[in-house]
This record gives structure tokens, C-alpha cells and sequence, in this order.
């Protein structure tokens, strides 16, 4: 099965698994399991917005960075520019926050409420060089999408 014909199943997986939720981090904590064990990627998790940073959410994979400020790395970056970031070599993005040195790509995904508003974003992050491109970009932003009536602000 190729990228893409997994991330349609993993679309519609999710949109099943959180139909009738009502509890925003029980959400983000199945969807960022659900993406994780499927892709098999090193680590997945969101930051929410809270008190006007991003404060680490439900995550797959080791620690991590707990606190992460406006325009602050790529997670940052993606919340100040509202729009999704693919960093095929973290080494090459200025500012990157290095929670972990074996991240070596990276893609974020704003969660937005219904009013547009940034209320989270989706991090990935993989060991290897250019894991990510427009198929990830294009499925990430539709299952964060399913997200927007969770979300306020």
C-alpha cells in the first residue's frame, strides 16, 4: 500500500474514531496515536494554544519540548504564519527547536476553530531526511480539519 492509499484509510479511521467525541484531548490523543502507529513515524503530537504559547498536548513517541512561543521554531512558526510547514531537513530551518537530536524532519499542521483561529498544531517528526511532501501535507490538513469543531478558543 502506497502513502497515499494509507492516508485515505487513515482519514477515514480517524473521522470514525472521533465521531460523537466531545472531549478535545481525548481527541488529539487517539488521532496522534492513530497517525502514529499507522505512518510509523518517531514522534507525533499537538501543542495547543494556551495563555498565548504552544503547550505540549497529547504525543506519541519520547519526551519533549514542553513550551514553545510564538513564532518560536517550526511548530511556532507554522502557528504565527496560519499555514502548514515541511521541513525536509531540520538542520537547514532557522531557529529549530531540537527536543530531540534525532528528528532530521519535520512537518507542522495548524488546527483551526471555525473562526480560522489557530488553536493548535499537529508536530511530526521523522529520523530520517525528507520524509515528508504534499501527500503528508494534503492528508495532515484534512485530519486536522476533522478537528475544528473540538477546537475553541
Amino acid at each position: 500500500m502506497n502513502k497515499e492509499e494509507k492516508y485515505k484509510l487513515l482519514t477515514e479511521q480517524i473521522r470514525n474514531l472521533i465521531a460523537g467525541e466531545k472531549d478535545v484531548v481525548a481527541v488529539m490523543a487517539n488521532v496522534c496515536a492513530a497517525i502514529h502507529e499507522e505512518m510509523g513515524f518517531f514522534w507525533t503530537g499537538f501543542y495547543r494554544v494556551v495563555d498565548g504559547e504552544l503547550l505540549l498536548g497529547p504525543f506519541q513517541g519520547p519526551v519533549a519540548c514542553m513550551h514553545i512561543k510564538y513564532g518560536r521554531g517550526v511548530c511556532g512558526t507554522a502557528w504565527e504564519r496560519q499555514e502548514s510547514i515541511v521541513v525536509p531537513d531540520v538542520e537547514q530551518f532557522p531557529g529549530h527547536i531540537a527536543c530531540s537530536s534525532l528528528s532530521r524532519s519535520e512537518i507542522v499542521v495548524p488546527v483551526k476553530n471555525a473562526d480560522g483561529e489557530v488553536t493548535a498544531v499537529l508536530d511530526i517528526d521523522s529520523k530520517e531526511l525528507g520524509t515528508f511532501d504534499d501527500v503528508d501535507r494534503h492528508y495532515l490538513e484534512d485530519i486536522c480539519a476533522l478537528l475544528e469543531s473540538f477546537t475553541t478558543n
